[in-house]
């Protein structure tokens, strides 16, 4: 109980807190607007303790006071967007941000967005341009199409390329391919959305070429591939590839569309990564379009990449709905920077942060590992035991998320048995309340620290700094 209780006739107005002297700097920085909001606010809250009885006038000094409003200004003007320790083992993590971004793609940034910049305008004649100028040529040139169109995420280019290729026609699609990705986003709502009819052929495991040519109608306007990234049909299964679809669709004449999900610009084989389809593969097998993303495989912004023929990609472009869809500036300069790493191949495990983590040997974070375990576990003593562990991570939540890459990272116990689930949620939320948040996973009975993400130099620094802060949330 408060030794000196206030009531809410001591509590000053919101003016005369204001005008004490104690606040002239903060007012002189912030302005009358905001500082007058927050003095409500803390001084409804005032008035809601003192009527509870739990108001001390101490509270109510005039350095107390200003104390609480400058702790509320700078609350209020803190951007609820953070940087986050992401030590769950999921690389390419859908809920944190998705592709970490080259720092090549983000120098550029601050000079090129604080000025006037040449987004539609050809500085060679002086003309209007498009934006898609700016990438055009260089996903051209990575992937073998004939022209290329950007929207803003994948998901936006899989519901254009079918609205303007077969809005109020029929869309001919194998029925082990109509998947569902993040956010209960389905192919056949997609297909609603964009006027389109869907035609469901084969099964869910078996789907053939004569499945594909019973369909076709006068009615048919494309037949759509999609890649089924995000889960795997195993055993008595088979499906139709691009090369012989490609041929069945241009002798009937329609265009052939394949959808790669998460995409990515070179053969992951080569680090010992899973093999995914490259949009230069679709494109050499006969696909009219191909779309694939930006901000997974691929390292950059969110984007949906859209490449193929120019007949079909100019359809595209000129369907209403683009503009709706379009990037802006920003994103898109990004994405143009990040596609020039592709250029030089032989760098991009150096200069691709994504790329750079997926290929990080185990024994680099097994090394890592031992390193932090004498601090984490002094600042987690006497309550958590620490110690090494092999793990399993993610490439992706969204982008081949049935494939393993082996890792090492912390495992955490409680010590005594009661409680487990408590103990750890309670550390878990410990960790999340750092000044930059530690976000873990919790598995059969520990909490986990998966350090495949967490880069050795000054981001170890960084975690190790934090771990007072840590024992002070747990003592």
């Amino acid at each position: 109980m408060p030794t000196s209780p206030a009531a809410p006739k001591d509590i000053p107005s919101v003016d005369r807190l204001l005008r004490r002297p104690e606040l002239a700097d903060l007012l002189a920085q912030h302005g009358h607007q905001l500082l007058a909001a927050q003095a409500r606010r803390l001084l409804e809250d005032c008035r809601q303790r003192a009527l509870r009885g739990d108001l001390d006038r101490a509270d109510l000094s005039p350095a107390v006071l200003a104390a609480a409003l400058t702790e509320a200004v700078t609350q209020r003007l803190a951007s609820r967007l953070r940087r986050v320790f992401n030590l769950t083992g999921t690389v390419i993590h859908t809920n944190l941000g998705r592709a970490l971004l080259a720092d090549a793609a983000l120098e550029p940034l601050l000079e090129l967005m604080s000025a006037p910049n040449n987004l539609e305008y050809r500085l060679a004649d002086g003309g209007r341009g498009d934006r898609d100028e700016l990438v055009e040529s260089l996903l051209c040139e990575l992937t073998g199409a004939q022209a290329a169109t950007v929207v803003n995420n994948n998901a936006a280019a899989v519901l254009l390329t079918i609205a303007a290729l077969a809005r109020g026609a029929e869309v001919i699609v194998s029925r082990g391919e109509l998947v569902e990705i993040g956010g209960a986003f389905r192919m056949p709502d997609v297909m609603a959305s964009a006027g389109a009819t869907l035609v469901e052929v084969g099964t869910t495991n078996r789907t053939h070429p004569h499945d594909y040519q019973r369909a076709i109608s006068p009615r048919t306007a494309l037949i759509m591939k999609v890649h089924t990234s995000n889960y795997a049909v195993q055993g008595f299964a088979s499906a139709v590839d691009e090369a012989p679809l490609a041929a069945i669709a241009h002798a009937a004449g329609l265009p052939l569309a394949s959808d790669l999900g998460s995409g990515s610009l070179v053969d992951l084989a080569q680090w010992g990564l899973p093999r995914e389809p490259l949009p230069q593969e679709k494109i050499a097998a006969g696909c009219d379009v191909v779309s694939f993303s930006g901000d997974k495989l691929l390292g950059g912004p969110q984007a949906g990449l859209i490449v193929g023929s120019r007949e079909a990609i100019e359809r595209i472009r000129r369907f209403p709905m683009k503009r709706a869809l379009r990037m802006s500036k920003l994103p898109l300069a990004v994405l143009e920077a990040t596609l020039r790493l592709y250029l030089r191949p032989e760098r991009l495990t150096r200069d691709l942060p994504t790329l750079r983590l997926l290929t990080r040997p185990a024994a680099d974070i097994h090394a890592q590992a031992e390193r932090l375990l004498v601090s984490v576990a002094a600042s987690l003593a006497p309550r958590y035991r620490v110690r090494v562990m092999p793990m399993l991570g993610q490439i992706g939540s969204g982008s081949l998320p049935v494939d393993r890459l082996p890792s090492a990272g912390l495992a955490i116990e409680p010590v005594g048995r009661q409680g487990v689930g408590r103990a750890l949620d309670a550390l878990s939320a410990a960790l999340r309340d750092l000044p930059r948040p530690v976000i873990s996973r919790i598995a059969e009975d520990r909490l986990l620290l998966d350090l495949r993400c967490l880069d050795g130099g000054t981001e170890e620094t960084q975690f190790l700094a934090q771990l007072p802060a840590l024992a002070e949330r747990l003592a």
